[in-house]
């Protein structure tokens, strides 16, 4: 495991995790196993998280792929929640304490910040990777910046539907 807070690394640390990733992908295009694969190797390197994993676009809401974690949500409409609020501005949503977000959903209680990137490919919304932490606080801008990375290479090597 990286612990990317206290190493001192920044998007240093998220390098490594990028080249582990297109090595991870590199021999696989099926979506599912890519995305199992991604949610093991994010809940497995990186520190403190209680919940990593994928929610699919159906219609006009999310549904619940694949995650490493405790048990989930199903089904999220787009705009309710931190993840419905990703899909619906097709934009990061990084909070910081969730239990202060309008709309939040208590998949699970013990989960306290949240970070959130839509996943669009070829002007589509696939889904959303959603990380959860029991630490207020816990993704930082460096955060954001290397998950999004990661998802990038996620969608360029992986064929979706």
């Amino acid at each position: 495991m990286i612990d990317l807070q206290n190493a001192g690394a920044g998007l240093d640390g998220y390098s490594l995790l990028a080249a582990q990733l297109e090595s991870l992908l590199a021999d696989e295009r099926d979506f599912i196993a890519n995305a199992a694969q991604f949610s093991a190797f994010l809940f497995s390197q990186l520190d403190d998280l209680n919940w990593a994993g994928f929610y699919l676009t159906k219609g006009e809401e999310l549904v619940l792929g694949p995650f490493q974690g405790q048990i989930a949500c199903v089904r999220i409409p787009f705009g309710r929640g931190v993840c419905g609020a990703a899909a619906a501005s097709l934009k990061t949503q990084r909070v910081e304490d969730v239990h202060a977000f309008p709309g939040h959903i208590a998949c699970d209680s013990a989960s306290n910040s949240e970070l959130v990137v839509p996943l669009v490919k070829d002007g589509r919304l696939i889904g959303v990777l959603d990380l959860d932490s029991p630490s207020v606080g816990r993704f930082s801008e460096a955060d954001q910046v290397g998950v999004e990375q990661l998802a990038a290479i996620f969608l360029k090597l992986t064929t979706c539907n």
